[in-house]
Protein backbone atom coordinates (compact mmCIF):
# COMPACT_ATOMS: atom_id res chain seq x y z
CA UNK A 1 0.00 0.00 0.00
CA UNK A 2 2.93 2.34 0.60
CA UNK A 3 3.86 2.12 -3.06
CA UNK A 4 0.50 3.53 -4.10
CA UNK A 5 1.20 6.73 -2.20
CA UNK A 6 4.58 7.04 -3.88
CA UNK A 7 3.19 7.00 -7.41
CA UNK A 8 0.50 8.74 -9.34
CA UNK A 9 -1.96 7.16 -11.71
CA UNK A 10 0.15 8.19 -14.67
CA UNK A 11 -0.72 11.89 -14.47
CA UNK A 12 1.59 14.83 -13.99
CA UNK A 13 5.32 15.22 -14.21
CA UNK A 14 8.40 14.65 -12.10
CA UNK A 15 12.04 15.75 -12.31
CA UNK A 16 14.25 13.45 -14.38
CA UNK A 17 16.87 13.03 -11.64
CA UNK A 18 14.21 12.16 -9.05
CA UNK A 19 12.60 9.58 -11.33
CA UNK A 20 15.92 7.92 -12.26
CA UNK A 21 16.74 7.60 -8.56
CA UNK A 22 13.20 6.47 -7.66
CA UNK A 23 13.22 3.55 -10.11
CA UNK A 24 16.70 2.51 -8.94
CA UNK A 25 18.66 3.18 -12.14
CA UNK A 26 21.21 4.97 -9.93
CA UNK A 27 22.06 4.44 -6.26
CA UNK A 28 21.73 8.07 -5.20
CA UNK A 29 19.89 11.14 -6.38
CA UNK A 30 23.16 13.05 -6.55
CA UNK A 31 24.50 10.43 -9.01
CA UNK A 32 21.38 10.92 -11.13
CA UNK A 33 21.83 14.71 -11.08
CA UNK A 34 25.53 14.40 -11.94
CA UNK A 35 24.70 12.11 -14.86
CA UNK A 36 22.22 14.70 -16.18
CA UNK A 37 24.72 17.54 -15.84
CA UNK A 38 27.42 15.46 -17.57
CA UNK A 39 25.15 14.80 -20.56
CA UNK A 40 24.70 11.07 -19.86
CA UNK A 41 20.90 11.34 -19.75
CA UNK A 42 18.71 11.92 -22.81
CA UNK A 43 14.93 12.17 -22.87
CA UNK A 44 13.37 11.58 -26.28
CA UNK A 45 16.81 12.08 -27.86
CA UNK A 46 17.55 15.44 -26.19
CA UNK A 47 20.15 16.10 -23.48
CA UNK A 48 18.41 17.23 -20.33
CA UNK A 49 19.14 19.08 -17.10
CA UNK A 50 18.26 17.44 -13.76
CA UNK A 51 15.08 19.53 -13.34
CA UNK A 52 13.62 18.56 -16.75
CA UNK A 53 9.99 17.42 -16.45
CA UNK A 54 9.37 13.77 -17.26
CA UNK A 55 5.99 12.37 -18.40
CA UNK A 56 4.55 8.92 -19.02
CA UNK A 57 5.61 7.65 -22.44
CA UNK A 58 8.95 9.50 -22.51
CA UNK A 59 12.01 7.52 -23.57
CA UNK A 60 14.97 7.87 -21.19
CA UNK A 61 18.50 6.90 -22.27
CA UNK A 62 21.01 6.74 -19.40
CA UNK A 63 24.70 5.85 -19.57
CA UNK A 64 25.77 4.86 -16.06
CA UNK A 65 28.31 2.44 -14.57
CA UNK A 66 29.74 1.53 -17.97
CA UNK A 67 26.37 0.47 -19.35
CA UNK A 68 23.68 2.10 -21.45
CA UNK A 69 20.09 1.82 -20.20
CA UNK A 70 17.17 2.58 -22.51
CA UNK A 71 13.80 2.73 -20.74
CA UNK A 72 10.29 4.00 -21.49
CA UNK A 73 8.42 5.63 -18.60
CA UNK A 74 5.18 3.80 -17.77
CA UNK A 75 4.54 5.20 -14.28
CA UNK A 76 5.57 8.40 -12.50
CA UNK A 77 7.28 7.85 -9.13
CA UNK A 78 8.24 10.67 -6.80
CA UNK A 79 9.72 8.58 -3.97
CA UNK A 80 12.15 5.67 -4.00
CA UNK A 81 10.38 2.32 -3.92
CA UNK A 82 11.37 -1.32 -3.70
CA UNK A 83 12.79 -3.17 -6.73
CA UNK A 84 9.58 -5.04 -7.66
CA UNK A 85 7.52 -1.82 -7.71
CA UNK A 86 10.32 0.09 -9.47
CA UNK A 87 10.46 -2.51 -12.25
CA UNK A 88 6.78 -1.84 -13.00
CA UNK A 89 7.45 1.89 -13.52
CA UNK A 90 9.31 1.44 -16.81
CA UNK A 91 9.70 -0.80 -19.84
CA UNK A 92 13.36 -1.81 -20.21
CA UNK A 93 14.56 -1.80 -23.83
CA UNK A 94 18.26 -1.82 -22.89
CA UNK A 95 20.75 -3.86 -24.88
CA UNK A 96 22.14 -6.79 -22.91
CA UNK A 97 25.32 -6.07 -20.92
CA UNK A 98 28.54 -7.11 -22.65
CA UNK A 99 29.86 -10.55 -21.70
CA UNK A 100 32.65 -10.72 -19.13
CA UNK A 101 35.05 -12.33 -21.67
CA UNK A 102 35.29 -9.08 -23.63
CA UNK A 103 36.63 -7.11 -20.67
CA UNK A 104 40.16 -5.80 -21.07
CA UNK A 105 42.76 -8.05 -19.46
CA UNK A 106 44.16 -6.69 -16.24
CA UNK A 107 47.89 -6.73 -15.66
CA UNK A 108 48.50 -9.10 -12.77
CA UNK A 109 51.77 -9.46 -10.93
CA UNK A 110 52.54 -12.09 -8.37
CA UNK A 111 52.40 -10.82 -4.83
CA UNK A 112 55.87 -10.21 -3.46
CA UNK A 113 57.44 -10.24 -6.93
CA UNK A 114 59.09 -6.95 -6.15
CA UNK A 115 59.56 -3.93 -8.30
CA UNK A 116 58.79 -4.40 -12.02
CA UNK A 117 61.79 -4.64 -14.32
CA UNK A 118 62.18 -2.32 -17.27
CA UNK A 119 60.89 -5.10 -19.52
CA UNK A 120 57.82 -5.62 -17.27
CA UNK A 121 57.13 -1.89 -17.26
CA UNK A 122 57.25 -1.72 -21.06
CA UNK A 123 54.84 -4.66 -21.34
CA UNK A 124 52.46 -2.96 -18.91
CA UNK A 125 52.63 0.28 -20.90
CA UNK A 126 51.95 -1.63 -24.10
CA UNK A 127 48.89 -3.30 -22.52
CA UNK A 128 47.53 -0.05 -21.10
CA UNK A 129 48.35 1.98 -24.21
CA UNK A 130 50.37 4.55 -22.27
CA UNK A 131 51.70 7.50 -24.24
CA UNK A 132 55.41 8.03 -24.59
CA UNK A 133 56.92 11.08 -22.97
CA UNK A 134 58.09 13.80 -25.35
Amino acid sequence: MAAEGASTSGEGTVRVDVWIWSVRLTKTRSQASAACRAGHVRVNGERVKPAQALRVGDQVRLFHAGRERLVVVSKILRKRVGPPVAAEAYVDNSPPPPPKEFAAPAAVRDRGAGRPTKRDRRELERLHGARHKA
